[in-house]
C-alpha cells in the first residue's frame, strides 16, 4: 500500500473519535452499485477484500471510497436519438423541435443505461489521528474533494480543513531554486515549472537547475509553481504551489526494508502500509518546517 500522490488536510492532533463509532456511521452509505438506470453510485468499500470499512494498523486508518460509473459517450445517445428523430420525420411528416429533441435524448439515455459497461475506481485515504492529518490518494483535486464531501456527509462533524502555511509555497521555492540550496533533509531534482504573472510558462523536465537561464527568468518576475525534490534519499516528489505532493515515489532503500518480512499477502499489505505511513509523517513534519510552519487558524 503505496500512494501515489498526496492531496492534505489539517485534523485536530489526537482528534477525539471512536473507530467503531466512525466505522458504523460509514456503513450507512456504503457502494450499492449502479441499478439499471443509474448512470453513477458512490459509497465506502473495505480497503482489503472481506475486510472491515477502516483498516487499522498501529493507530493508523486507511480508507476507500468506491465509485461506479457507466460508460455511456454522449456521441452514442446522439445518434441512438438523432435515429430515433429521423425515424418520427419520416412517419409522421413532422420536423423535431429543440425541446422535443432534448426529451428524446434523455428517454434514449434512459433505455441504453441497462446496456452500459460498468468502471469502478476506488480512492484511497489515510488517517494519521495522533499528527492531524487526512490524507487523500489523488492527483485530482476534485476526487480529493469528492472523497472529504462524501466523507463529511456519512461522518458528523468531520473537522478537516486545508493546510495553510506560514511562508508562501511558490515563494519558497523560487527562493530554494533561486539560491540554489534546499531546505534540510531535502534536495532540489531536475523537474521544474515556473510561471509570469501573465501565466507564461516555462518547463523544465530532468534538466540541471543550476543554468543561469533559470536565474533569468526568476530576476524577470517568474516563480516556480512545481518542483521536483527527494527527502532524506528515501522519498522523491513533486510539489506544487498549492501543497500537492504528486509522483511520489519510495526509493529501493526504503522498500527494501519490507523485503522478506511478511509470509503472505495480509502481512505484506500491513507492513507495506506502516512504513508508507511512518516515513510520509515524517516528510509532513520536515516540510511544515521547510515553510516555516503551519499557519495559525483564522478566528
Amino acid at each position: 500500500m503505496w500512494f501515489k500522490n498526496l492531496y492534505l488536510y489539517r485534523l485536530p492532533k489526537q482528534w477525539a473519535v471512536d473507530p467503531a463509532a466512525l466505522e458504523e456511521q460509514l456503513a450507512r452509505l456504503t457502494l450499492q452499485g449502479c441499478s439499471a438506470t443509474d448512470p453513477r453510485s458512490i459509497g465506502w468499500v473495505a480497503p482489503r477484500d472481506g475486510g472491515a470499512l477502516i483498516h487499522s494498523v498501529n493507530q493508523q486508518w486507511l480508507l476507500s471510497l468506491g465509485v461506479e460509473e457507466k460508460l455511456l459517450p454522449a456521441s452514442i445517445v446522439k445518434r441512438f436519438a438523432s435515429d430515433k428523430a429521423k425515424a418520427i420525420e419520416e412517419t409522421e411528416g413532422r420536423r423535431i423541435g429543440r425541446k422535443e429533441m432534448r426529451e428524446i435524448q434523455e428517454e434514449m439515455t434512459l433505455e441504453l443505461l441497462p446496456r452500459a459497461f460498468v468502471r469502478r475506481r476506488s480512492t484511497f485515504a489515510w488517517i494519521d489521528r495522533g499528527n492531524g492529518w487526512l490524507v487523500v490518494d489523488s492527483a485530482s483535486p476534485a476526487k480529493a474533494e469528492e472523497f472529504l464531501e462524501h466523507l463529511r456527509k456519512s461522518v458528523d462533524g468531520v473537522p478537516a480543513k486545508s493546510l495553510k502555511v506560514i511562508q508562501s509555497p511558490s515563494a519558497a521555492m523560487t527562493g530554494w531554486v533561486a539560491g540554489g540550496e534546499a531546505p534540510t533533509g531535502f534536495t532540489l531534482d531536475q523537474d521544474l515549472e515556473l510561471r509570469s504573472a501573465e501565466k507564461a510558462t516555462v518547463r523544465y523536465v530532468k534538466h540541471s537547475l543550476e543554468g543561469e537561464e533559470i536565474r533569468q527568468h526568476i530576476e524577470a518576475g517568474k516563480v516556480v509553481t512545481r518542483l521536483a525534490m527527494t527527502w532524506n534519499d528515501r522519498i522523491s516528489f513533486v510539489l506544487d504551489d498549492n501543497l500537492q505532493i504528486k509522483r511520489l515515489a519510495f526509493l529501493d532503500i526504503l522498500k527494501e526494508q519490507a523485503d522478506g518480512q511478511a509470509d503472505n499477502e495480509d502481512e505484506r499489505f500491513d507492513i507495506d502500509f506502516t512504513l508508507m505511513s511512518g516515513e510520509v509523517a515524517q516528510l509532513l513534519d520536515d516540510l511544515l518546517a521547510a515553510f516555516g510552519g503551519e499557519a495559525a487558524a483564522a478566528v
